[in-house]
């Protein structure tokens, strides 16, 4: 993993990818879990995602991704206009 801060480039990638997949919300089933019987799956607003050499977290992980990843992405913005904004008010205070 990369100790370079994300460009803006990179993160309209990650959100360009994340917008390309089945909308809506997915959720994991696990066998045993979530289901008595049948495969494991990812239920989507489309169709269901079955995995094959999966773990169960790998599983969970997918499908989370789905909703957490616009956040996360929403949430890099936010605070990047943040430190915008709190660099511009340092720069006129700075200001003779």
């Amino acid at each position: 993993m990369s100790e370079d801060p994300l460009t803006d480039s990179e993160l309209k990638e990650i959100e360009s990818l994340c917008n390309g997949t089945t909308g809506g919300t997915w959720e994991s089933f696990v066998e045993g879990r979530n289901n008595e019987c049948g495969s494991d799956f990812i239920r989507t607003s489309g169709e269901d995602i079955e995995l094959s050499g999966a773990t169960v977290a790998d599983q969970d992980f997918i499908a989370n991704a789905r909703q957490s990843v616009p956040r996360l992405v929403a949430e890099v913005r936010r605070l990047r206009a943040r430190v915008d904004e709190l660099e511009t008010l340092l720069h006129q205070r700075e200001a003779p």
